[in-house]
């Protein structure tokens, strides 16, 4: 009787000691799970954050861009378009549209809603092949060098802010601004202090082409 009685109870504890892990696991996968569930939520709100609309408004169009407007499954408004010096273009249809100062997307947008009136649902979409518009270049050390389109006038100090102003290896005082004037270059030196303290010297309105060197 004593033996079977020790039998058993060797066999209970038997099996609280094989089960006791498998509960440890299964509380640690359940810890881990509940920390998955955090990160997701976490994840979820980081996509669901404000957008920056500002990174989005794109290049704006202007006279001489040579445009590709494509609608789709229709070959025949398909067309490869420059702009008129008059800002707008001639679309079969629906005749003349202003694209000066609009970015592709919106110029779309607008045709798209022209052309509702003769198509059910037209899919538009505008692609800039070639930028003709007046514009002056950025180089050397600033935030962001590269071509500014010139849709207004601009001064220097302007166009250094459009590039995100001087970086910390500029040399303010030797700012460039090179010019082609009947055939030849002309350079102009800038002093960035200048500008800002002695109320604008130096600070020229940009005419197509100029280029501002930023050394």
């Amino acid at each position: 009787m004593v033996k079977a009685t020790w039998a058993v109870a060797c066999s209970i504890f038997a099996v609280l000691y094989i089960a006791m892990p498998l509960s440890d696991s299964a509380f640690a996968q359940a810890s881990t799970e509940g920390s998955v569930t955090d990160n997701s939520i976490r994840i979820r709100r980081a996509a669901l954050a404000p957008k920056d609309l500002a990174s989005d408004q794109g290049y704006r169009l202007g006279p001489e861009d040579q445009l590709r407007i494509s609608v789709w499954d229709n070959k025949e408004l398909t067309v490869d378009l420059v702009v008129r010096p008059d800002g707008k273009i001639s679309i079969p249809l629906i005749q003349d549209v202003v694209a000066e100062g609009l970015t592709a997307p919106q110029l779309a947008a607008n045709i798209q809603g022209a052309l509702s009136a003769f198509i059910v649902n037209p899919e538009v979409s505008v692609v800039v092949l070639q930028v003709n518009a007046p514009k002056f270049y950025m180089i050397g050390y600033v935030a962001r060098p590269g071509t500014y389109p010139l849709r207004s006038d601009t001064s220097v100090l302007q166009a250094l802010a459009l590039a995100g102003g001087l970086t910390q290896f500029a040399s303010p005082r030797s700012i460039k601004l090179i010019r082609a004037v009947g055939g030849k270059q002309e350079v102009r030196k800038i002093n960035y202090y200048d500008i800002i303290d002695d109320g604008g010297e130096g600070n020229y309105l940009l005419k197509s082409g100029d280029t501002i060197v930023v050394p």
